[in-house]
């Protein structure tokens, strides 16, 4: 019983092999295996649409391998059980997956059969475009037209052909208007005909001209274009590296140009400040100027100040103080001579007063008298 035990939990552990992992193992084994069906559901889906587009697939596999992936198609429809054993599974494996040569050439006959088929819609959808471009041109010049006509029948017609007298529109210059209309309709007619008909010799000469150059070589084909292709993304590359140059010299004469316009700055201030200094400069020279000449003019009145200064202090050391007496009758003198200042002071007062009052008598004498102008005391 306890190896029968032994061997069920043996198997079962065989038989389940994710009991031992832990969730993020489990985790990243279902993401793994998640991305590895994305890569082979796109896988399958380039195989389907390979297999609809060539048929049979002789020229991928070999007949051997077509018996083998038909057997294990047969087989994986038929299994239903998740036990098997590791040998079937990897035959199983190695049968159905393709080599990797044989991918290469399928994803390359796609590659170029979706090129051809965008090459082919691109062309499709630029005839598309012309045709939808020819019909709104043509519809815009039909608009015109129409507009033109309508403008000139309501001027020559409805406005122009009416009888004044009648009111009503003159049957012959309808007729004569849509006969002029007609006749220049054929002109038209005539030219575009022409026209065509000198297209049509051009066409033909440039079909001339293609079929030649095609026969003596001259036409370009793919590898000319793919050349062509190279060289212009080549180009490309040179013009992106000369954009960059470009754009970092842009770049280097910007912060030039910052650093330029900082000195233009700093000179400008500097000048401003020579300018200024320049002007103290003068301003302190003619201060200077009069200072030196009002200089001469003190030192001139300093020389006349010492001399006047010598005589004083030769008076000083000369003078000689007098004697009292002789000063005492002095000061007597002044006092005789200040009391006859007043005396003559009140003299000359009681004199105004007289002169005043006679003034005022005689005034009164020459207006009791009637004189127009009464003589006036001086």
């Amino acid at each position: 019983m306890e190896s029968d035990r032994g061997s069920v939990e043996t198997t079962d552990t065989v038989d389940n092999p994710l009991q031992d992992l832990t969730n993020e193992q489990l985790y990243q084994l279902v993401e793994e295996t998640a991305r590895a069906n994305e890569v082979l559901a796109a896988e399958t889906q380039m195989f389907e649409r390979f297999l609809k587009r060539v048929e049979p697939i002789k020229d991928i596999i070999g007949p051997t391998q077509q018996a083998s992936v038909a057997s294990v198609t047969s087989q994986a429809e038929v299994r239903g059980s998740r036990r098997r054993s590791k040998s079937r599974s990897s035959t199983t494996d190695r049968l159905l997956k393709l080599t990797a040569e044989q991918k290469c050439d399928i994803a390359q006959r796609e590659i170029e059969e979706l090129r051809d088929e965008i090459e082919r819609l691109n062309e499709e959808s630029e005839k598309v475009l012309d045709t939808y471009k020819a019909i709104m041109e043509e519809a815009d010049l039909r608009l015109a037209e129409i507009k033109k006509e309508s403008y000139e029948f309501d001027r020559d017609i409805v406005k122009g052909a009416v009888n004044q007298r009648t009111a009503k529109v003159i049957a012959e210059k309808v007729i004569r208007y849509f006969e002029d209309r007609l006749r220049a309709r054929d002109t038209l007619i005539e030219k575009l005909r022409l026209k065509n008909s000198t297209l049509k010799v051009q066409k033909k000469k440039l079909h001339l001209q293609l079929k030649q150059k095609e026969e003596m070589g001259e036409v370009l084909h793919e590898v000319d274009f793919n050349q062509l292709k190279i060289e212009n993304q080549q180009y490309l590359e040179k013009i992106d590296e000369r954009n960059q140059d470009l754009l970092r010299l842009k770049l280097m004469a910007g912060n030039t140009l910052q650093v330029l316009n900082i000195y233009k700055k700093k000179l400008h201030t500097l000048t401003m400040e020579s300018e200024r200094l320049d002007t103290e400069i003068t301003s302190r020279n003619e201060l200077l100027k009069r200072i030196d000449s009002e200089t001469k003019t003190v030192e001139v009145e300093r020389a006349k100040a010492e001399s006047i200064n010598r005589k004083l202090r030769q008076e000083l050391a000369d003078y000689r103080v007098p004697d009292v007496m002789q000063y005492v009758q002095e000061k007597a003198d002044l006092y005789e001579i200040k009391k006859k200042v007043k005396s003559w002071e009140r003299k000359v007062e009681i004199a105004d007063m007289a002169l005043k009052t006679h003034r005022k008598t005689w005034n009164q004498i020459q207006r009791g008298s009637g004189l127009s102008e009464p003589w006036r005391i001086a």
